[in-house]
């Protein structure tokens, strides 16, 4: 049995097929399948069976795959330890981070990534929140901000802000106003995402509770084009107003506070309950909270 045979396994196993794990691994899916193949002679077990979807975890796959995961993580922490002999923590980390914190996070990450841990390699991921958590789940991230993270006995997460979202308005419509509430909302036209999409789904929800339907006017994913399009008075988006801010658009655009009931959203530091973080991952995280910091409290 080798390791590199166990890791095959376990991505097979996690992303449900050989074809994705082949992708992510950038290794030939035939490589891949005979890998797995030689284990299961090895063991004697057929370890995953093929459905209409790709493949799942037989009986004794499940086990190996419970076993699997230990080994390797044990094997990550003891290169660490040697690299801490060297006087470094050292390893890949992968991280997802959504639209907005992929902009505002990538530069000063990666700076104090490379100034606290030199030996480290970080391998960035933007995406939606849904997205990200399938892959925090699948193996092929170890770190995600998530937005709303659904409950999932997979996943371990910490708030580290809540969020307001406001109406995010052109300036040329007249009168500015200074609140809206969630009932008046549902009247306006909107510009957002589509579904699974944090902000729609949030929005969907709150205005389900009180009875309304968003009125939508357009669905566009991006927040940038979304923006452009509210900038030429096509329509209201529900938004950040740190999303106004980074725009630099705050001549043309402004941003209404909805109320009765406020528009919250949690921001959550999220990683595998599967696999245990190493010291490495740990620090990453570590360097990830000083920098989103407590917001929106």
């Amino acid at each position: 049995m080798e390791l590199r045979q166990l890791e095959y396994f376990v991505r097979v196993a996690e992303l449900g097929g050989f074809t994705r794990a082949s992708i992510a691994l950038n290794v030939a899916q035939s490589a891949l399948s005979r890998q797995v193949r030689e284990l299961e002679l090895e063991l004697c077990q057929s370890l995953l069976v093929r459905n209409g979807r790709g493949v799942v975890a037989t009986e004794a796959g499940k086990v190996l795959l419970e076993h699997a995961r230990g080994i390797l993580h044990q094997v990550a922490r003891t290169r660490e330890e040697l690299g801490r002999v060297r006087g470094a923590l050292a390893g890949r980390v992968a991280i997802g981070l959504p639209p907005r914190f992929a902009k505002m996070l990538t530069v000063p990450l990666t700076r104090a990534v490379r100034e606290r841990l030199p030996e480290a390699v970080l391998a960035i991921s933007e995406g939606l929140s849904t997205a990200l958590q399938e892959s925090l789940v699948s193996g092929r991230l170890d770190i995600a901000l998530l937005y709303n993270p659904v409950p999932s006995p997979d996943l371990d997460s910490r708030v580290l802000f809540d969020e307001d979202f406001y109406l995010v308005m052109p300036r040329r419509r007249r009168p500015v106003r200074t609140a809206i509430t969630l009932d008046e909302l549902a009247d306006e036209p909107l510009i957002i995402p589509t579904r699974p999409n944090t902000i729609r789904m949030l929005v969907e929800a709150e205005l389900a509770h009180i009875g309304r339907h968003p009125r939508i006017a357009m669905e566009i994913d991006g927040i940038a084009a979304i923006l452009d399009l509210v900038a030429e008075d096509m329509g209201s988006a529900v938004l950040s107003v740190d999303a106004v801010r980074a725009s630099g658009r705050e001549d043309i655009l402004y941003a209404v506070p909805i109320v009765r009931p406020r528009l919250r959203s949690k921001l959550a530091l999220a990683v595998s309950a599967q696999r245990p973080a190493t010291r490495t991952q740990q620090a990453v995280q570590d360097i990830i909270t000083e920098l989103v910091g407590p917001r929106g409290a």
